[in-house]
């Protein structure tokens, strides 16, 4: 193991600890036998360890309690001529190693954490596992000098044999514990719900029963459905619109195609979830995504780039002092990206770590950091430190912030690894336009479950999930009844767990902890049909001097315009609160006045916009809200700051998944494509791998 430097090696762990006990090991033997020259020796060994020590100013606290312990022995015996230092020897020195370890843990740096840096690197030291792991291995050495100084003091009959068994016990957990305990304390939790539910697709079955039904069909349940279908499940989709795909769908006004929602997917690179998903389907790429040109708006700023070293070179022209610093940020952000993205080819996803557990063994998780550590330091900051680290100019900051909004948080409140998936990746790997509106790929989906047996009924609002048992036994609408021992839920988890799934069927804390869960940013939407050619403007513009996005639809695919027109869409965040009730004259006002104020924002873009309008349509976070059933509008599900704890995809009702935003990974398409590929995976228990 070499140390930070990389030009030395080091004693590992283990067999450093051991050396640390030698001078305690002359110590009792010699004491034990009634001779002092047990303290002087050890003395000498205790300074000969403390010496390098000084010279480097790095100091291991037993060392240090050792040779501070054998000073005072050595002039309370050959001094003061006590000796209780030889006679006590097994209690006084066993007392005075348990108040060292208490020490360390009072003041939050157990004694075993500087040893344990010795046998991992740097990568390791940040992450709160490791010292809490360091914190339970310094508890049970405090125990065992604790008992063995007690035993020395009360029994007589105690001696080294039954003190060097707890000796042993402690060594012997400190070597194993560590190898263990990430991946105890990552899937503790989780474990709870791993349930497994066996299902024959190859046993007949019933008109209205199913291997899986899913209720809703968000682009999350149409990937599980797609998958499973294909796999050979017969599968049942319950869609409570007109048409599928949730967020990811469109819509036709005056042969003017908008989308509702989806604009820029990321996921389409070589290593992408969503690539792997259209090769495991049997789609082309280049049939359903087109690349998107993109634009940014600072301070009156233009800034152009089709490419990441177009956006590099950009950047830099702007903030030349920046130069450097603007290529190694890029230079570790793709690092770490391909990291995260290193173990996806066999799942087509990257996995949590209780996953990564499940799916694969302890010593994958105990790994990760060795393997992925440019990666695994985006998982351990904020995006606000990562660009700190970083940068300088804070208007440099705003612009690395102009896609925040795909994340739906601030900086110092979003964790930098999500920062990586949904930001930087963007100008890394492009974002992708679907050809022929959202709707097209949502659409996709759906024929490839139909296509492979599965059923898709629109306009189909599961009313209740059938529970009995605490296991899911299927689905409900009115009179109907679908049968299935694996319901997943394609809606969010507060719609699941408080109105389709009967209360006494969960767990009170579990109730309680769904209904803590605060939901994501919405946002307002304005849809312009407008008679200009706007082919010379780049597909996506966001304007972060007004707050707001540009969407020209028809410029990513011709096809959502009629000819020499153009579709746009033009967005902002809205909070849901702002809006009052759907119908009433105050909610028409608002609406109207927020859709005047984009439209004037954008024409500061698009001059004499508002002149060309022949379609115009808006929708507020409520509009969102009826036709999703997704609460408050949410866009992301919940929020997704650091600290937020999304439900995993297996519930407390064993045969109840879930695969949407409301889980891991959380609110984007290509994190939906994960979420789905997630479920769809466990359904097979992990025994299909990525084509």
């Amino acid at each position: 193991m070499e140390n930070t430097s990389g030009n030395k090696r080091k004693i590992p762990g283990m067999i450093y600890i051991f050396v640390s006990f030698i001078p305690w090991i002359i110590y009792w033997i010699l004491c034990g036998m009634g001779n002092a020259l047990g303290i002087i020796i050890s003395l000498t060994v205790s300074l000969i360890l403390v010496v390098p020590q000084i010279r480097r100013r790095d100091f291991n606290l037993m060392d240090v309690t050792s040779l501070f312990y054998f000073s005072i022995a050595a002039g309370a015996t050959f001094i003061f001529n006590l000796n209780i230092f030889v006679e006590k020897s097994g209690f006084l020195g066993y007392s005075a190693l348990f108040l060292m370890a208490l020490f360390s843990l009072i003041i939050k740096q157990p004694y075993t954490l500087q040893v344990s840096k010795r046998d991992y690197p740097e990568i390791y030291w940040k992450e709160k596992s490791f010292l809490t792991v360091n914190n339970v291995i310094t508890g049970v050495w405090a125990a065992i000098y604790l008992a063995n100084a007690i035993g020395f003091l009360i029994l007589s009959s105690f001696t080294s044999i039954f003190s060097n068994i707890l000796i042993v016990f402690g060594i012997a957990f400190s070597i194993v514990f560590p190898s263990k305990a990430p991946a105890y304390f990552a899937s503790k939790e989780f474990k709870k719900y791993d349930w497994n539910v066996e299902v024959n697709p190859q046993k007949s079955k019933g008109e209205n029963e199913y291997d899986v039904i899913i209720v809703g069909s968000g682009i999350a349940g149409l990937t599980c459905g797609a998958l499973l279908s294909k796999r050979g499940y017969k599968t049942l989709v319950l869609e409570q619109h007109y048409q599928v795909g949730g967020y990811c769908s469109s819509f036709n006004r005056k042969n003017f195609i908008f989308n509702t929602g989806v604009e820029n997917i990321s996921g389409l690179w070589e290593k992408g979830p969503v690539s792997y998903l259209l090769k495991e389907i049997g789609s082309e790429k280049n049939d359903l995504f087109v690349k998107n040109r993109m634009k940014i708006i600072f301070k009156g700023i233009e800034i152009n780039a089709d490419s990441l070293e177009e956006f590099i070179k950009v950047l830099s022209d702007m903030f030349p002092k920046e130069k450097e610093n603007i290529c190694a940020f890029f230079d570790d952000a793709a690092k770490a990206h391909e990291e995260c993205h290193k173990d996806a080819e066999v799942y087509g996803t990257p996995l949590p770590p209780w996953l990564i557990v499940k799916v694969f063994d302890e010593k994958r998780l105990l790994d990760y950091p060795k393997k992925h550590p440019h990666f695994y330091e985006w998982t351990n900051k904020t995006y606000n430190q990562k660009l700190d680290e970083y940068f300088a100019n804070e208007d440099l900051k705003t612009l690395f912030c102009a896609l925040l909004g795909y994340v739906g948080t601030k900086a110092e409140k979003t964790s930098a690894s999500s920062a990586l998936a949904a930001v930087v990746s963007y100008y890394i790997h492009g974002g992708y336009f679907p050809k022929g509106g959202a709707q097209r790929f949502a659409d996709t989906l759906k024929e490839v479950v139909e296509n492979h047996g599965g059923k898709v009924l629109v306009h189909h609002k599961a009313d209740r999930i059938l529970v009995k048992k605490s296991r899911v036994e299927g689905v409900g609408f009115g009179d109907k009844i679908f049968r299935s021992p694996i319901v997943i839920a394609n809606a969010n988890a507060k719609t699941t767990f408080l109105e389709l799934v009967e209360v006494e069927n969960l767990d009170k804390e579990f109730v309680e902890y769904i209904k803590s869960l605060k939901m994501s940013l919405s946002c307002f939407m304005v849809f312009l049909g407008l008679d200009m050619d706007l082919s010379d403007y780049p597909t996506l513009i966001e304007n972060l001097d007004d707050g707001c996005s540009i969407v020209i639809n028809s410029n990513a695919d011709s096809s959502l315009a009629p000819k020499d027109k153009a579709s746009i869409t033009i967005l902002t965040g809205a909070d849901y609160y702002d809006f009052p009730e759907r119908g009433t004259r105050k909610y028409l006002e608002k609406k109207k006045e927020r859709a005047e104020v984009l439209i004037k924002k954008a024409e500061k873009v698009i001059p004499n916009l508002s002149k060309h309008i022949i379609v115009q349509n808006a929708a507020t976070p409520k509009t969102f809200e009826r036709y999703t059933f997704m609460p408050e509008g949410a866009i992301y599900a919940f929020d997704q700051s650091i600290g937020t704890k999304r439900p995993y995809f297996k519930t407390p009702i064993k045969g109840l998944y879930l695969a949407s935003a409301s889980t891991f990974p959380g609110g984007g398409i290509e994190a939906a494509v994960m979420s789905g590929m997630i479920c769809a995976n466990d359904v097979c228990s992990w025994k299909v791998k990525a084509s």
